[in-house]
Formats: structure tokens, sequence, C-alpha cells
């Protein structure tokens, strides 16, 4: 059992703190990973002095220079992603694939931004009026604070970090306190990049101290932010009272269509992939299974037969298909609505009870409700867990009303042969992203990612479209 304590980084330095947080495995409640410091007010303003004092020169950086310390950054992440991989999973509680996976995802997105670095790109345009020529450029907004959440404790960060260091800003760099071992992994590998001192600050904490201070120090010119709903509406409302730029990834509430002429197979692993797998504990998974009447009873009955081959167990045991709840307090949010599902008069067709394995810890079999209507509780709001509903449904046009029928809408998918309603579903879809006989959950590292409505707010991450948060465009004219 290791007792190591792991350190903020702040201005170039590793700094303690008095106060530090035990990180927990939800695979072994037993198992103490490390101890993390707990950075306080003060330690949190010396960061974004840090990165405020640094972004002039971040700015003006080589560019050669700034690509080849982000792909040096990505090369030392796939070259440790094994053992990160190893500690996200043991953290976290996704199966070891997953973690592994998502470290690899997490060292492409760097090694895509070194690209971006050196394919920035301009206008210059002639005037309308004689002897002058207009050029437009993009500058960095300046120092980017960046809160990440705890499901994907090495992607999110790095589709956060990368841009912002790519386009010449400076970061601030708060992690979840459920997961600081996999964040700090990763912080470690930037502070050794060679990139200047306080261009990137790591400070582990709570949100109420570490994040506050963040989102109220007129230093920090952008705020990028990924969590929950509640805690997004009070980032956007103390960003915008101080006309700080801000960008937020929320809540879902993800419909997955299966239509009359599904391929069932292909529509059963559509749904358990999106559904169950990393425990559920996704913004993109498929909570929602909106199937019409024809293909019900048959989806139903093969979705639970591929439900009860399913393990759940320990996450570094490679027989586990699905691992912990990240914690206590959220198993208990499971459990609640698990049982409002009950209440409400809908059926629990599968699953739903804890898991006793040879370690103690939140395991949680998954859960299938039938006979569900969309007003229900459980087909409203975010549950964060392996809890899925399917919702029968008469027709296409009733799963398409059915399907936009949420205040979020960050992805959906659909199930069919058919290439008229695909065609007309990915038109009509009210989300930021659409699936096509695929998972809900599950995106690519080089393309956009967010939602609409109450999903998200603000422009995409990832790919060429992140350049919309990290830059601020200026038009200069030239006498010639």
């Amino acid at each position: 059992m290791s007792q190591e304590k792991y350190l903020n980084f702040i201005g170039g330095e590793w700094v303690s703190s008095p106060t530090v947080s035990k990180n927990i495995n939800p695979s072994d409640t037993s198992d103490v990973i490390a101890e993390y410091v707990q950075a306080d007010k003060s330690q949190t303003e010396s960061a974004i002095e840090s990165a405020h004092g640094a972004k002039a020169d971040w700015a003006g950086y080589n560019a050669q220079a700034r690509s080849d310390a982000l792909d040096l950054i990505g090369n030392q992440i796939l070259a440790n992603r094994e053992e990160i991989g190893t500690l996200l999973s043991r953290e976290e509680g996704k199966t070891l694939a997953e973690g592994i996976g998502e470290t690899t995802r997490a060292a492409h997105i760097f090694k895509f931004f070194a690209g971006e670095v050196l394919r920035q790109n301009g206008d210059l345009l002639t005037s309308v009026r004689p002897g002058i020529d207009v050029e437009i450029v993009r500058d960095p907004v300046g120092v980017v604070g960046i809160i990440a959440p705890w499901n994907f404790p090495a992607a999110i960060p790095a589709w956060k970090i990368a841009p912002a260091l790519a386009y010449g800003n400076t970061v601030v760099f708060k992690p979840a306190d459920l997961v600081p071992g996999t964040a700090h992994a990763i912080a470690k590998i930037i502070a050794n990049s060679g990139i200047p001192k306080g261009v990137f600050n790591f400070v582990m904490g709570r949100g109420g101290v570490v994040g506050d201070v963040i989102l109220n120090d007129s230093r920090v010119n952008a705020i990028s932010f990924t969590g929950s709903v509640e805690t997004g509406q009070r980032v956007a409302q103390q960003a915008a009272a101080r006309l700080a730029k801000f960008q937020l990834e929320m809540g879902g509430k993800n419909p997955l269509v299966v239509l009359d002429d599904a391929d069932l197979k292909t529509a059963v692993e559509c749904a358990v992939n999106g559904a169950y797998f990393s425990t559920g504990q996704r913004c993109t998974a498929s909570s929602r299974l909106v199937v019409t009447k024809g293909i019900h009873d048959k989806f139903v009955e093969a979705l639970t037969d591929r439900l009860k081959g399913l393990k759940v167990g320990h996450a570094l045991d490679k027989a586990t298909h699905i691992g912990p709840v990240v914690d206590k307090n959220q198993l208990n949010q499971n459990l609640f609505y698990i049982e409002e599902g009950k209440k409400s008069g809908a059926k629990l067709a599968f699953g739903g009870g804890l898991v006793k394995c040879e370690t103690d810890g939140f395991f949680l079999q998954p859960a299938l409700f039938t006979e569900t209507s969309s007003d229900m509780k459980i087909n409203r709001e975010e549950i964060f867990g392996p809890v899925a509903s399917v919702i029968a449904v008469d027709n296409y046009e009733e799963a398409l009303s059915v399907a936009n029928d949420t205040e979020f809408g960050l992805s959906s998918g659909i199930c069919t042969t058919s290439l008229k309603y695909a065609s007309h579903f990915r038109k009509h879809a009210e989300a930021g992203m659409v699936m096509v006989n695929l998972p809900t959950a599950g995106v690519d590292y080089h393309v956009p990612f967010g939602g609409r409505k109450g999903s998200s707010y603000g422009s995409r991450e990832q790919g060429r479209y992140a350049q919309e948060f990290y830059t601020t465009v200026k038009t200069n004219y030239v006498s010639s």
C-alpha cells in the first residue's frame, strides 16, 4: 500500500501543502492509492500569477519548439500508457482495457495538436479603401482555467490542455478530486517537456476553494469546464459576471432509437456498449432506448441475455466487463434512481442490485427498465451509472419525437437498415453528435465534440474547431 504524497505544480516547481486527500480505489476500498495535496486559496492565486506572468512569452514562443513540446508529451504518454492506464482504472473504476485505451487517446490528442501548432492560418485581404491591406489573425486568449471531471481523467484534460498550449495560452489546471492520480501523472510529463516555467500549472483541491478562485480571478481570461449541469450553471454565472470567456460541457440523457428493420445483433451491441460500458459513467451514455414495437420484445430478450453474460468486478481483472461505480455517493445516486424507477411503475427487467466481489468496492449490477414512459424521472434526469430504460413507441415518427423530448442534446443514435430513416434522423435529431448503427458513446479525437440545449454552451471541443475557444480574432489594417 503506497502512502506517497503527490504535490501541486506551480510556476515550474512542485509545491506541497499541509492538507492532503486520500485516493481510494473503488474496486477495493482498503487500497489507498496515495495521498495528494490540496491547494488553498493562496497557492491557487500563485498558480494564476505564474500563468499570467508567462503568457506574453509563451504567446510569442517559437512555433516549432511549441509543436515539439506537445509531440514529446504525446510520445511520453504513449510510452507510459500501460502504467498510466492501470492507475486510471485503479482510481476511477473503468476496466483496464478502457483505462489504457483512454490514455492512448490522450496521447493522440497531444500529438494532433502538435501538428495544429504549425497549421494555424489567417487571411490577407485587400481593403475596400485604396492603399490598405487587411490581415486577419488569431491571438491566444491568455490564461485558461481548466476544470475537469472524474469520468475521463486522461482524455478530457488532454483535449483541453493540448489546444490551450498549442494556440499559445498558459494554463491553470484543476483535476477532479476523485481522480488526482491520472492527472498528476500527465502533469508530470508536461512539467518535464521543456516548456517554460509558469506556462502550465497544476493545482489539486476542492472545487469550492480552487475552482472558485479560478472562476473569480480577473487574470483568468477563459474557463473550460466539464461537469454537472448545476456546477456548469454556476460557472456560467460567475464567468459572465466578469465577462470572461467560458465553455461548458455538462449532462446528457442520450437516446438510442431501435427501429423494426434494425439488425438485432448490432442494436444490442450498440445498447450494451453505449449504456453500460465504462459503468455507464459517460455523458454520452445511451440511457434511453427508444424501441419500436415490432422489434421491442426480441430486442429486450436479446439485450437481457447479453447483460446476463457481463461480469461485474474489479477493474484490473481482465475478465471484468463492468467495473465499480466511482464512489459511494455515486453508487447511492444510482440506487436512488433504481428505486425511483420502480416506484414510478417501471418494470425492472434485469439487474439493479449490489454485487459482492472478493474485495469491498462499489459494484452494481447493470439495470434495465422496461414499460417506461418519457415523462418518468428516470427518463428525464441524468443518472450517470449502468442504468438504462426502454421506451416503446409505435413508429419512427414517434421515436424521433421521444428522442428529442429532453432538455439535453449531446449524443443521439439510431439503429436501422433504412437509408431513408437514417438520413432523416441525422438531419432532425436535436443533438450535437449523431450516431447511425453505432453506440452513442465513443468519439474520435480529431473532430468536434459537443452538444446542444442543456448539454453544452460555447464553441466545440476537440479537432480544429477547438481554436474557436482558445483563440480570439484580430483584424489588422496596414497602409501600403
